[in-house]
């Protein structure tokens, strides 16, 4: 097995792909906390659908690299979505599944209509499940990978204290002087980029799940705020790595094999949270 994974990592499709997938990972769990603190796991879903509908979009207009359009499609799908959800009378999650819905059938309905591929339907199913789509990166999406990984976590780092003030009290974080709308519109725009890149690694039926395991996972054993942001890095680069190395050995799709191997490592962390208490 060992000498298998040594010549599979001769290539560098593979190598794109671990390095690529440990970003995402990493980009991924540490908003996760936050969002599933402040109830917000439900936007994930949304801006997932509305990713697909722009990728559907760029796959008609014949855009090669398609992070170009999806990546500002998504931010502002974000802002709005921020701006407009407690304005409108549409509230908040009816807002998100019109949204969502919308996008996937629109995306859908544009690919059959337009689409030139004579493999429709694995291109559905790859965008949707990311089958293969993270091993077939080329160069120049790893690196804009990278550089959007690296101001993903550089914004948490920085803006870390803020975040955490607006995830468990934005009351009262407001009524110190904290400008909660600027730092909401922060996380919105930085789970936009988060799901633009997971789009590769697991599709965008299943952006969701790694947001919220490693989260969830981690809740069971730790509480503070920054175990269990620290706790859930390191699950969900393990949980990653460990199921695209399934992936490529037993030959299982990637996104979904990354999600049974979070959702194992979810009920081994309750059962440590149970015996722990």
């Amino acid at each position: 097995m060992i000498n298998t994974l040594i010549n599979y990592f001769s290539y560098s499709f593979v190598r794109y792909a671990f390095i690529v997938g440990i970003l995402i990972s990493l980009c991924s769990s540490l908003l996760g906390v936050t969002l599933v603190l402040k109830r917000f796991s439900f936007i994930g879903d949304g801006l997932s659908h509305v990713a697909f509908g722009a990728i559907c979009i760029a796959s008609v207009m014949h855009i090669s690299n398609n992070m170009y359009l999806v990546l500002p499609v998504t931010i502002i799908s974000a802002i709005l979505l921020l701006r407009t959800g407690k304005n409108t009378k549409i509230q908040g999650d009816a807002l998100v599944a019109m949204i969502s819905i919308g996008a996937l059938a629109i995306g859908y309905l544009l690919m059959n209509i337009f689409s030139t591929s004579s493999n429709l339907g694995g291109d559905v199913c790859t965008t949707l499940f990311g089958s293969t789509s993270i091993l077939t990166l080329r160069k120049s999406e790893v690196w804009l990978s990278i550089i959007l990984s690296v101001l993903v976590i550089s914004a948490f780092i920085i803006f870390y204290n803020k975040i955490f003030d607006v995830t468990f009290d934005e009351s009262f974080a407001q009524a110190v002087g904290t400008h909660a709308q600027i730092y909401n519109l922060i996380i919105a725009i930085i789970i936009a980029v988060i799901i633009v890149l997971a789009m590769n690694l697991v599709g965008s039926l299943l952006i969701s799940a790694l947001v919220i395991f490693p989260a969830l996972s981690a809740m069971r054993v730790f509480k503070s705020f920054k175990q269990v942001t620290i706790s859930s890095a390191i699950f969900s680069v393990t949980a990653s790595s460990l199921g695209l190395i399934i992936s490529i050995l037993a030959g299982t799709p990637v996104g979904s094999t990354i999600v049974a191997v979070d959702l194992a490592g979810f009920l081994f962390f309750c059962i440590i949270g149970n015996k722990k208490r």
